[in-house]
């Protein structure tokens, strides 16, 4: 069983993409409830939130792709 390096490295892009998004995602979340005040209040939680599904998507599809490349699926 000989691994796809493509598939690896593409699975690899997918997890350095979501590393940025699993820090920035929660301090704009945090950020928005510290300012409730604001008027931009909403659009900052929602940004947040975005980010956060992302970067969980962006890991599932990183995963299954490593899984792809390792096991020849």
């Amino acid at each position: 069983m000989a691994t796809n390096k493509e598939l690896l490295s593409k699975g690899i892009r997918y997890l350095a993409g979501a590393l940025p998004l699993l820090f920035i995602g929660p301090s704009l979340i945090y950020n928005a409830f510290m300012n409730q005040q604001n008027v931009w209040h909403y659009l900052v939680l929602g940004i947040g939130i975005i980010a956060c599904l992302a970067s969980m998507y962006l890991i599932f599809l990183g995963l299954k792709t490593m899984m792809r490349a390792l096991f020849n699926d």
